[in-house]
């Protein structure tokens, strides 16, 4: 062996060392340093590895096999547990939430779109990317699509980008569920107007990243100044809702700023959206005390989020899109996808501010976790019964084979078969019918199906994954 090749195997050598080196100490940072917030760097690295080993294995063939088994496509994508633990008890009523959505009857979808949640993502996805036998028509140029019934001159979709604002500028639940009906009656004569069923949807976002979005937004000039906030029939007095600024707008507002301002809107936007502010004397803060106020209005929050046909989560795009379709019966064509990143996540915002957002925000927090417990419930239970339906139709497909085995048994063993069964077989049993050679059944010279031994309890997957977050 000469010296050049000598060199360049320990040269390889180094390198197969250097590389066991690398990964052992990503591996040890997942033990050392288990938050992302540090060892930023190292954790990066490791998700990589991660991504490229993923790739290399969905490249290999489709859909992973595990176990013998086709992996379940929900996997985790968040550092999430892998057992999801249920903290709050619902009804089947609660958990079950598939509806007679009719698109060629009278039945209405409506979305009631939070700021900064990925509404509008969302909301494109409704006219641009399901699979409908009438597609809803969008023109470039346009902010709004046709989406009409089969067969009708009438919408079946009552949101931003087929109706437009039609009750104001992200209208919350008291404005859409007071505004909505009279809105769509007025599109028809009064002696053709159908009795509709509304479908209220909606997206919710972690309220921390949704609050720094949003001040993200409003320091780039954004107002909503067209939001009208009706409730009882009238808009609130400026002595009812302040103004955070008193120019055109709040450009260039801090954080602390934004945060320091006491009539801020964006505080607690989601459980004021989502709940019934009649409840508490509209935007009059003065009838009750600010922890009764709010009580009563998480309460009714939670209420008209479980009565709600559907909603999803920002951070959980994948179920989202499945529940929705389960929900509906209806079909995307694409799939949802994950951005890496948004403009939230991309601000290093300081502990003592992320916990006074926390404070600013501690309604919305709870309303959030429990929403997330019930909409992964409501994953897990449809998973469940998804894997129950697939298990029915194995059965199914079994019994057909078995009754097609039964049947070439009986043309196998017609020529050779006595007329009379022996004295000793009783009335109405039939002893199993055998082949040729050895008495072996002749089911075994049949093929069966990989599934065929399968078994049947199989465990659940992860129900977290995590994929889209939306800028």
């Amino acid at each position: 062996m000469d010296e050049r090749s000598s060199s360049s195997i320990r040269h390889h050598r180094v390198l197969i060392v250097l590389l066991m080196v690398l990964l052992f100490g990503i591996i040890m940072t997942q033990y050392v340093c288990p938050s992302r917030s540090e060892c930023q760097m190292l954790h990066h690295l490791g998700s990589w590895f991660k991504d490229g080993a993923a790739t290399g294995s969905r490249s290999g063939g489709g859909n992973e096999i595990q176990d013998g088994l086709q992996r379940d496509p929900y996997i985790a994508e968040d550092g999430a547990l892998v057992r999801f633990i249920p903290r709050f008890n619902f009804t089947q009523a609660d958990l079950n939430r598939g509806v007679d959505f009719n698109i060629k009857g009278d039945d209405v979808i409506v979305f009631l779109h939070i700021q900064k949640t990925g509404g509008t993502t969302f909301g494109r996805h409704l006219v641009r990317n399901i699979q409908l036998e009438r597609p809803c028509e969008c023109h470039a140029g346009q902010k709004k699509c046709t989406c009409l019934r089969p067969g009708k001159m009438e919408t079946w979709l009552f949101s931003r980008f087929s109706t437009g604002w039609s009750c104001g500028l992200h209208a919350d639940w008291t404005e859409l569920t007071s505004c909505v009906p009279s809105r769509m009656d007025s599109r028809e004569a009064p002696e053709t107007q159908p009795s509709r069923n509304y479908y209220y949807i909606t997206i919710l976002r972690d309220p921390v990243s949704r609050f720094l979005s949003e001040w993200r937004h409003v320091q780039r000039g954004a107002t909503w100044r067209a939001s009208l906030h009706v409730c009882d029939g009238r808009s609130p007095t400026l002595s009812e809702l302040p103004s955070c600024y008193s120019g055109d707008d709040w450009s260039g507002c801090s954080l602390q700023e934004f945060m320091d301002c006491p009539y801020n809107l964006a505080n607690n936007r989601q459980a004021r959206m989502l709940a019934d502010l009649s409840l508490v004397g509209c935007y009059n803060v003065s009838t009750m005390s600010d922890d009764e106020r709010w009580a009563l209005l998480l309460e009714s929050a939670k209420r008209n989020l479980r009565g709600m046909a559907f909603f999803g989560l920002t951070e959980y795009q994948r179920k989202t899109q499945y529940l929705f379709e389960r929900t509906f019966n209806l079909e995307f064509i694409a799939p949802f996808t994950q951005l890496n990143g948004t403009r939230a996540s991309s601000v290093d915002v300081p502990s003592e501010a992320q916990h006074k957002i926390l404070q600013l925000n501690r309604w919305d927090v709870e309303l959030y976790e429990y929403a997330r417990d019930l909409f992964l419930q409501r994953f897990q239970v449809a998973r469940q019964q998804e894997r129950r339906q697939a298990r029915a139709r194995r059965q199914q497909e079994r019994r057909r084979l078995r009754g097609r085995l039964t049947t070439k048994q009986g043309r196998l063993l017609k020529p050779t078969e006595p007329s009379r069964q022996p004295a000793s077989s009783s009335a109405g049993a039939e002893e199993p019918p055998r082949g040729k050679a050895g008495g072996d059944n002749v089911a075994s010279e049949v093929p069966l199906p990989d599934w065929w031994e399968q078994d049947e309890n199989g465990t659940m997957e992860d129900y977290m994954d995590n994929v889209e977050q939306w800028k």
